[in-house]
């Protein structure tokens, strides 16, 4: 993924490693009371991603508003078709390139197949063409005959060589650019799927930290109470010792917020490039099977060309037909004689 760069025109915008911007700021010695620690009051979190919250949620530009990106729509997760779970955005992205990779497999198998029925009609016609049915017919008629035939035989070479540039010039194309895209996939996926994964851990880590500064400062205050309404022998110096924990729980916290915010930094970052990755993929597929699927008509156009020309011959000789001629030329082979007999006289 190293190798990938988001375009300079993107004018793309990562995501400050704050926690919140414009929110209060994060618990410093003395710590504040609980209930007025809230730095993700302005941040909402879903599935471990932190998105603006409606009320204070800035103006956010498309990182590419001219077109419909997949860098600009698919970053919140989905509900699945049984309601009971969530797919991620960039999963449905993964989905639909894994149908169109689907797609190509069957379009190859389909060519396969055609292939398949050209090499049986080319068997089909060379055989047809060795038939001795009506081999005795004579004269221009024969001759005519004889090239009906043989227009068999040269369709059915023309067929062969059709299905022999299918399988060089598309099927085979179309598998070996499906393998190459298979793999470009597979990383994608591997290396998107490790970002949200370390994402969700330093959340948990996050809300662990959480917890325990609410409980540090829930403890420093009841202390603190305690010992101003002398209910407690605590000596200050237990209060100055819940407040040195209240204060590396705040700092544990911040800690645990900066390493969340660089791995949704990072995340985020990699989401624009690979999902960028991702439409020059599904391009390079569409017009790479556009242009074969051409090159298939191209063949086919060609092949109905050659047949034409093994029918052309057979079309001459048709209009060469001619019985009277035909007759002359038999007659003048096997005549016995042409003195007719006449009556006997007595």
């Amino acid at each position: 993924m190293d190798h990938w760069r988001i375009p300079s025109s993107l004018g793309v915008t990562w995501p400050k490693r704050e926690a919140s911007e414009g929110c209060e700021s994060h618990p410093t010695s003395p710590s504040p009371p609980a209930k007025s620690f809230s730095f993700l009051s302005c941040a909402l979190q879903i599935n471990c991603v932190t998105f603006p919250h409606p009320d204070t949620m800035p103006e956010q530009q498309l990182l590419k508003p001219t077109e419909w990106s997949y860098c600009d729509y698919f970053w919140a997760d989905k509900k699945d078709s049984q309601g009971n779970g969530t797919v991620a955005g960039f999963e449905l992205l993964l989905q639909k390139q894994l149908k169109g990779k689907q797609m190509q497999k069957e379009m190859s198998e389909f060519i396969r197949e055609r292939i398949k029925i050209e090499e049986e009609y080319a068997k089909n016609l060379a055989k047809l063409s060795q038939n001795s049915l009506a081999a005795q017919e004579e004269g221009s008629l024969g001759e005519a005959w004889a090239q009906v035939k043989k227009s068999l035989a040269d369709e059915a070479e023309v067929h062969l060589k059709f299905s022999a540039k299918l399988h060089s010039e598309v099927e085979k194309p179309l598998m070996n650019f499906r393998e190459n895209f298979k793999k470009d996939l597979k990383k994608c996926d591997h290396h998107i799927a490790d970002l949200r994964k370390q994402l969700a851990s330093r959340y948990a880590s996050v809300e662990k930290a959480r917890k325990a500064l609410t409980e540090r400062q829930r403890d420093l205050e009841m202390k603190t109470q305690q010992l101003e309404i002398k209910l407690s022998n605590k000596t200050e110096e237990d209060i100055k010792k819940a407040r040195r924990k209240s204060t590396q729980a705040g700092d544990d916290l911040m800690r645990c917020v900066d390493l969340y915010n660089q791995a949704q930094s990072k995340w985020f970052e990699e989401m624009v490039t690979t999902t960028l990755e991702l439409e020059r993929l599904e391009v390079e597929r569409v017009e790479m099977i556009r242009q074969h699927l051409c090159q298939y008509t191209q063949l086919r156009h060609e092949t109905d060309m050659f047949n034409q020309s093994t029918v052309e011959p057979v079309d001459q000789l048709l209009r060469k037909v001619d019985p009277a001629k035909d007759r002359e030329l038999w007659v003048r082979e096997h005549k016995t004689g042409n003195i007719r007999p006449v009556d006997m006289e007595i």
